[in-house]
Formats: structure tokens, C-alpha cells, sequence
């Protein structure tokens, strides 16, 4: 109950983030749903349109350092309300659009930019100063699950509109749903009121700021590692529809395994900001990618069946935005609140570097071979390889004097 109570001036903040960051992730996973039909109205390749996704992926990795340091200097409330009024002017970019040029601009770099500003960085950053260091990680678990819930109501609008009525309205109806993101991200903005706590060594710029950052062995890995979490769930996101339309299932099934992957990320990140509060964040990390790759192999080595697709994303839904609460939760704890969201764009970028090459990728193998295997199984072994040295590399450097926790006993 004490807890509660702490958190009652926070619940303006924390519900506008939430609902700003839900809606930014599932209009932006829910995307790949327009994909077949998309293609085949304006004669675009399935490679044209994932260009556009990789293009929006790269965007917004490249944006999100400038975003998080800005967001030092003119408030959070500015970044944040302007995002969300670009992220809706790329969704009308993209129902207005008849070729290539308007989907790269409307899904791609608009929306791109937009992400920079109403994702996962900006969101988390500033649901972590208003709340107390002891709830800190869980807090961040609750709102990266709101920011789940998204995906659930997203997937399913767009593809019964899209069925019912063509793509270009269910693109128009993302338009609404994006609209709900003003008066979220107005509110979220309150956090510019609340002073900033200083912790020492945390730099008194953003430069200074990042060179503390990038002579710390362990943010380095786990940026680098951090890209096989984009290569994977971009890909999935992306050609999960492609693939399951390739295989000959209904298409409601591909906005019922979104929604799936919605509904279990919010038990996800419950789970893994709890986790985070009491075991090696870093190690945890290690365990998704790895779980995650053993579950991609499952899956695409066995026979697609609508039973097996709900289970396969429910399973990767679990998995899936829980890094968000240990990457944001671990460079609080390590660096401090004023650069987090720099600090955490910065990461961000290695991820979206692979979230780049899994959209574009997985486009290009698919043209040129016909089908996602070879696509699927370079997912596969890149993340078994991140996961080991993430939660490796961690586990060793925990062990050593003046490292972090180790990953089984509670945290400091």
C-alpha cells in the first residue's frame, strides 16, 4: 500500500506514456498486415515494401540519440507531441500513397522519425524519474506492457477493415488510433516539471555522457547484442504475414498471431521487470535472445498450422518487449536518469541496424529464393550467438570485484 501511494503523483505520467508508447508499437508492428494486399494494388515487390520498413527501422535508430539528447534541452512534452503529430502524418502519407516513393516516405521515414520520439526510449525515460529506485525495474515491466496491449487492438482493426473495405481504409482507421497519442503524449510530458537527480560520474554533457558509456565493456556488448533483438522481431513482424499467406492460411490468422504477440507481451514484461528487479539484468537479456532463436527454430521446422501460430506467438510474444524494462532499466541504474534516453538511443541503434537488415533481408532472400528459409535460419544462428556472449559475457563480468550482482542472487 505504501508502494501505491508513492506512485499516486506519478499516475498521470505513467498512464500517458503508456498509452503513447502502446499505441506507437502496435500501429508500427501491425504494419505487415497491409503487405499482400498493399503489393498487389500499386504493383510494388514484396521487397519494395520492406525497404520501407527498413528504412522506417533505420530512421529511427539514427534519430533516437539526437531525440534522447534532446529531450535534455527542450523537455520531453515538445519531442513527444511533436512525434506523435508526425506519426500520423505517415500514416495518411501512406493511405494516400500509389507507388513506391509514398510508402518509403509515409511508412518509412516519417514514421521512422516519428518512433524516435514516441518509442520505447523517450516513453521509458520518462516513466523512470517520477517513481522510487526500489520499483523502478517493474514500473518500466508495467508500462513496456501497456505498450503491448497496442499490437491487440491495432491488428485486428486494420485487417478487418482492410478486408472489408481495402487496405487504404484500414491504413485511415491507424489514422485514428494514432490520433490518441496527442493528449497521451501532452500528458506524459508533465515529467519536464519534476527535477532530474544527479548521480556522480554521469557526465556533464551528452559527449561526456557517451564516452562514459562506451568505455564500459558491458553497455558495448550489449548494444552489439541488442541487434539480433531487432533482426528477429522485425523480420517476424514484417513477413510473418507474408509467409502465412505464402502458406496458404486465412489471413485473419495473421492479425490473430499479432494480437497474440500483444496479449502475451504484456505477461512478458510483467515478468521480466520483476525479474529485473532482483536478478542480473544483463543475463536476462542473454536468455531471451536465446529462447527466442530456439523458438524461431521450432517453428519454422514444422508444418505451419493455425493452432501452432497462436502457440508460436504466444510463446515469442512472452519473450518480446521484456528486453525494454532490462536494457532502460540497466542503463538507469548504471548511468544515471539525465542521459537514459540518449544513452539508451544509442543502444537502440545497434537494434535497428537489425531490425534494417531483418526487414530488407528477409525481403531480398524471399525474391531472390522463394521462400524464408535461408532467411529464418541466419536469424536463428545470429541469435543463438548473441544470446551466449550477452549472458556470458555478463555472467563473467558479475563474478569479478566491483561487478554487477550475480544473476541468481537479489539485486543491491
Amino acid at each position: 500500500m505504501s508502494t501505491l501511494r508513492a506512485l499516486r503523483p506519478a499516475l498521470p505520467i505513467l498512464i500517458g506514456a503508456s498509452v503513447m508508447l502502446s499505441l506507437a508499437m502496435g500501429l508500427r508492428q501491425s504494419l505487415g498486415i497491409f503487405m499482400p494486399p498493399l503489393t498487389r494494388d500499386t504493383g510494388i515487390s514484396v521487397s519494395d515494401f520492406t525497404l520501407a520498413i527498413a528504412v522506417q527501422n533505420l530512421a529511427w535508430g539514427l534519430l533516437q540519440p539526437l531525440a534522447g539528447a534532446w529531450a535534455v534541452c527542450l523537455g520531453m512534452r515538445r519531442l513527444m507531441v511533436g512525434g506523435a503529430a508526425l506519426y500520423t502524418l505517415g500514416l495518411v502519407l501512406l493511405a494516400t500513397s500509389s507507388g513506391l516513393a509514398g510508402v518509403v516516405l509515409g511508412a518509412g521515414v516519417t514514421i521512422g522519425a516519428a518512433l524516435a520520439c514516441t518509442g520505447s526510449a523517450l516513453a521509458l525515460a520518462a516513466a523512470s524519474r517520477p517513481v522510487p529506485v526500489a520499483v523502478r525495474s517493474t514500473v518500466l515491466g508495467i508500462v513496456s506492457a501497456a505498450g503491448s496491449i497496442g499490437a491487440m487492438i491495432a491488428a485486428p482493426v486494420g485487417q478487418v477493415l482492410a478486408q472489408d473495405h481495402g487496405w487504404r481504409i484500414g491504413v485511415w482507421g491507424f489514422v485514428v488510433l494514432a490520433l490518441f497519442m496527442l493528449p497521451a503524449a501532452w500528458t506524459a510530458g508533465k515529467v519536464d516539471a519534476l527535477p532530474v537527480p544527479r548521480q556522480s560520474g554521469e557526465g556533464d554533457s551528452a559527449r561526456a555522457a557517451l564516452g562514459i558509456a562506451l568505455r564500459n565493456p558491458l553497455f558495448v556488448v550489449m548494444g552489439l547484442t541488442y541487434f539480433v533483438c531487432g533482426m528477429q522481431l522485425v523480420f517476424l513482424t514484417t513477413h510473418l504475414p507474408s509467409y502465412l499467406d505464402l502458406c496458404g492460411m486465412d489471413p485473419m490468422l495473421s492479425a490473430q498471431a499479432l494480437g497474440m504477440i500483444g496479449a502475451f507481451n504484456v505477461l512478458g514484461s510483467l515478468f521480466f521487470g520483476w525479474a529485473g528487479g532482483r536478478w542480473n539484468k544483463l543475463v536476462l537479456l542473454g536468455f531471451i535472445y536465446t529462447a527466442r532463436s530456439l523458438v524461431l527454430a521450432w517453428y519454422f521446422t514444422s508444418a505451419p498450422t493455425p493452432a501452432g501460430t497462436l502457440v508460436f506467438a504466444g510463446i515469442m510474444g512472452f519473450l518480446w518487449l521484456g528486453v525494454a524494462p532490462l536494457v532502460s532499466g540497466w542503463i538507469a541504474d548504471t548511468f544515471g536518469l539525465r542521459w537514459q534516453a540518449m544513452l539508451g538511443g544509442v543502444a537502440f541503434f545497434c537494434h535497428q541496424i537489425g531490425s534494417f537488415v531483418g526487414a530488407l533481408g528477409g525481403g531480398l532472400i524471399f525474391d531472390l529464393a522463394g521462400s524464408y528459409t535461408l532467411a529464418w535460419q541466419i536469424g536463428v544462428a545470429l541469435g543463438l550467438a548473441g544470446g551466449i556472449v550477452q549472458a556470458g559475457f555478463a555472467w563473467s563480468r558479475s563474478s569479478r570485484p566491483g561487478g554487477t550482482p550475480p544473476p541468481m542472487a537479489p539485486a543491491q
